[in-house]
C-alpha cells in the first residue's frame, strides 16, 4: 500500500481524517476534546486549520505519543519528536486582573461554525502595551496562540475546567 499522507506534527487534522477516516476514532480516543469533530461545523473550522501539534496541545498529550499512535494505526514507522512546549501554562509576572481591558468568549462562535482567529488577531493587533486581552474557550485555542506568538504577543493559558480555558494575551 502506498502512503497517501506522511503523518507529522504539521499534518492538519482535517487532512488526516479525510485521508484516513479510520483514524478519526483513534484521534478522539487519544484526545477526547476532539469528539467535537463529529460536529460538521467544527470539522470545517477547527479541524481545517489545526495541526496535530496543536491537537496535542488542545488535548494536553505528548506530541510524540499522538503521532506514533496514529502512524502505528496506518502502518507507518514510528518516529522520535522533540516535544517543545510552545504554550505557557504558568502564571506570568505580567498578569494582573485589573489590566484585562478586553474579553471575548469564543464558545458561541465555534458552536456556530465560525472561526474566531481573524477577529481575535485583529483585536490583539490593536492592543496597547500593557493591556491584557482575555479569550474564553472550550479548549486550548492552539492555532490562535500560534498566530499571536508569531506577532510577538505573549500568552498565558489558565485551565479552569475540563472544557473551559481562559487565555490571556499581552503585547
Amino acid at each position: 500500500m502506498e502512503n497517501k499522507l506522511v503523518i507529522s506534527p504539521k499534518t492538519k487534522v482535517l487532512q488526516l481524517i479525510e485521508t484516513y477516516p479510520e483514524l478519526e476514532d483513534v484521534l478522539i480516543e487519544f484526545v477526547p476534546a476532539f469528539k467535537k469533530l463529529k460536529n460538521p461545523l467544527l470539522r470545517k473550522t477547527v479541524a481545517k486549520i489545526a495541526t496535530l501539534q496543536q491537537a496535542s496541545a488542545i488535548g494536553n498529550v505528548k506530541i510524540e505519543e499522538l503521532i506514533n499512535t496514529l502512524r502505528k494505526a496506518v502502518g507507518e514507522d514510528l518516529i522520535s519528536i522533540e516535544d517543545n512546549e510552545n504554550y505557557n501554562t504558568i502564571k506570568p509576572e505580567w498578569f494582573e486582573e485589573r489590566k484585562i481591558l478586553h474579553s471575548i468568549d469564543i464558545r458561541e462562535m465555534l458552536n456556530r461554525g465560525e472561526q474566531p482567529v481573524n477577529q481575535v488577531i485583529t483585536e490583539l493587533s490593536n492592543l496597547t502595551k500593557g493591556e491584557i486581552y482575555k479569550v474564553i474557550s472550550p479548549f486550548v485555542p492552539a492555532p490562535l496562540i500560534d498566530k499571536a506568538s508569531s506577532l510577538e504577543i505573549k500568552h498565558w493559558i489558565n485551565k479552569k475546567e475540563e472544557e473551559l480555558f481562559e487565555v490571556y494575551f499581552i503585547r
